[in-house]
């Protein structure tokens, strides 16, 4: 059986293929990135711009005109119909501690608007200073630790709204 692939072009347009249609396409690669090729005896010229090989987004020059191109192989199709999404980001609302030790500083305040990477607080554990960051933007609801407090692993240090 033919492997399906699904390919949007400038995220309005849908065209599904199958292994078996692509290799019948008759494309001839003239230098790097650069193909003729032959579809129902019409001739297209082709040029790969750009190409992203891990999400699999391209950008290809077809006669003079740019397309991005994204391609989504089997197992994206099976990921997709059973309504998963790959890659979405996890929304970290609370900081603990990953290990046990002791709170040294505390960087931020209850209300405080921090950035992505910005110091929270400093704790020591086995007589190193280890600095943890924000994960993400956003604002400090509740601070459950203070200066000098010795904490467990897996202990709520802070919340974010």
């Amino acid at each position: 059986m033919s492997k399906p692939y699904k390919i949007s072009v400038n995220e309005n347009q849908v065209f599904n293929f199958t292994e078996n249609s692509v290799t019948a396409l008759d494309a001839v690669s003239v230098e790097e990135n650069h193909f003729h090729i032959l579809n129902e005896n019409t001739p297209f010229q082709a040029e790969v711009v750009t190409a992203d090989f891990n999400s699999r987004k391209y950008s290809v020059k077809v006669n003079g005109n740019t397309y991005d191109v994204s391609i989504a192989n089997e197992l994206d199709l099976l990921i997709e119909s059973m309504g998963i999404s790959v890659g979405a980001n996890k929304v970290v609302n609370e900081i603990k501690a990953p290990m046990p030790g002791l709170i040294l500083e505390v960087c931020v305040a209850v209300g405080q608007e921090v950035t992505e990477n910005e110091p929270l607080l400093i704790l020591e554990a086995m007589k190193m200073e280890n600095t943890l960051v924000s994960p993400r933007s956003g604002k400090i609801k509740s601070i459950a630790v203070e200066k000098s407090n010795a904490v467990e692993k897996g202990q709520l240090l802070i919340e974010f709204e």
